[in-house]
C-alpha cells in the first residue's frame, strides 16, 4: 500500500470517528433543548434541538458514505440528503417563529437552554475544524459540508444564547422568534450549498485558505468542487 493509500485511510478513519462523536453530542443535545424549549415555549430552543436531530441526520449520511469502500460513488446521495434535512429544518422553525411573533405563547426563561447554548459554542467549534481538514484532505464534498453543518451549530448557539439572554434579562419575548428566524435563514443558505454539493475540497495548505473556508469562501488554495446538476 502506497503512502497516499495509507493516509486515505487515517483520514477516512478519522471522519468516522469524528461522525460517531457528532452524533452522540447531537442526540444528548437535542434531547434537551426540545425538552426544555417545550417547557419554555422556545420556538428558538426547539428549532435549536431540531437542529441537532439534522446535524444526526447529515452525520448518519456521512457515515453512511465512508462504510464503503468506494465512497465517491455515495457523495452526491449523502449531500442531499444533507441538503433536504436543512430545508425540513427551516420550514419547521419558519412556521413555529411566526406562529410565535403571532402571539400564540410567549417564551420563558430557560437555564438549561442557556447552559446547553453556552456548552455548543465551547464544543462544535473542536469537532466542525477537525472534520473540515480532514475532508478537505481527503477532497470529499459531504465531509466538508457536515463540517459546515456541525459549524453552523456554533454560530446558532450564539444567536440562540443571545435571544435566550435577551428574553430572561429584559422580558424581550420577539427576541426568542426572531432568533428562530435566524436559525431558518441560515440552514437555508446551507442546504442550497449542500444541495448543489458547493464545497471546498482542495488539499488544505495555509490558515489564509482556512480563514476563507469558515467564511464559505473559497480562497486562492481551495477549488470548490461543485457535483453535477440530476
Amino acid at each position: 500500500m502506497s503512502t497516499v493509500d495509507v493516509r486515505r485511510t487515517v483520514l477516512r478513519r478519522r471522519i468516522r470517528l469524528l461522525v460517531a462523536a457528532t452524533i452522540t453530542y447531537n442526540v444528548i443535545e437535542a434531547a434537551v433543548a426540545v425538552t426544555a424549549g417545550t417547557i419554555a415555549s422556545s420556538a428558538a430552543l426547539i428549532g435549536f434541538g431540531l437542529d441537532s436531530l439534522v446535524e444526526v441526520a447529515s452525520a448518519a449520511a456521512v457515515a453512511w458514505q465512508f462504510a464503503a469502500a468506494d465512497h465517491e460513488r455515495r457523495e452526491r446521495t449523502a449531500l442531499r440528503v444533507i441538503a433536504v434535512s436543512f430545508f425540513a429544518l427551516a420550514a419547521y422553525v419558519t412556521f413555529d417563529a411566526v406562529r410565535a411573533i403571532l402571539g400564540d405563547g410567549q417564551a420563558e426563561h430557560s437555564t438549561p437552554g442557556l447552559i446547553l447554548a453556552a456548552l455548543s459554542l465551547v464544543v462544535m467549534p473542536f469537532l466542525s475544524a477537525a472534520q473540515r481538514r480532514a475532508g478537505r484532505e481527503l477532497g470529499s464534498a459531504s465531509a466538508v459540508a457536515d463540517s459546515k453543518q456541525t459549524l453552523l451549530c456554533t454560530y446558532l448557539s450564539g444567536v440562540l444564547l443571545v435571544g435566550l439572554a435577551l428574553n430572561s434579562l429584559f422580558g424581550w419575548s420577539w427576541a426568542d422568534p426572531v432568533a428562530a428566524l435566524v436559525i431558518a435563514a441560515v440552514a437555508v443558505k446551507e442546504g442550497r450549498e449542500a444541495w448543489h454539493g458547493d464545497a471546498c475540497c482542495a488539499t488544505p495548505a495555509t490558515d489564509e485558505a482556512d480563514e476563507a473556508d469558515e467564511a464559505g469562501e473559497c480562497g486562492p488554495t481551495c477549488t470548490c468542487r461543485t457535483s453535477p446538476e440530476a
